[in-house]
């Protein structure tokens, strides 16, 4: 499968894969910015992309800044939708007491190609019944 892409910034890096195997490509920062304590900002990528029909790309955070600096996706995984035809954006949180600077080049997050399933809709006025039943939030332990 081919995902395209196109620069909509002359400091766009396209995503790659940083091993074989990989399930998350690096997605670059085109800006130079400073994500506050406790706050949140959008970092460009500088990227349009193209998905086929029937895939979603999964914007998700990278471990390392998670652990290293506090630094994570706030709406993850964030969706990008095979219409979706603007610049690919990430909105990041930094969980810190200290400012979080972004560079021009920096990894700030993965991209993860998914196939994305339709389900149909259908309205009952019964559904069966499971184990678990109602159950939720904590209700099979801590």
């Amino acid at each position: 499968m081919t995902v395209e892409f196109k620069r909509a910034h002359p400091d766009a890096v396209l995503p790659g894969y940083a091993k074989p195997g990989d399930a998350g490509m690096d997605l670059r920062s085109v800006d130079e910015l400073s994500v506050p304590p406790r706050g949140r900002a959008l970092v460009r990528t500088g990227l349009v992309m193209a998905l086929p029909p029937g895939y979603e790309a999964q914007v998700r955070p990278r471990s390392g800044l998670a652990l290293k600096s506090g630094i994570t996706v706030l709406n993850t995984p964030g969706t990008i939708d095979s219409g979706y035809r603007g610049e690919v954006g990430v909105i990041l949180f930094n969980t810190t007491d200290e400012p979080f600077a972004v560079r021009k080049g920096d990894r700030i997050a993965q991209l993860v190609v998914a196939a994305v399933v339709e389900a149909q809709v259908a309205e009952v006025a019964e559904l069966g019944e499971t184990e678990r039943g109602a159950g939720g939030f904590g209700s099979t332990g801590v």
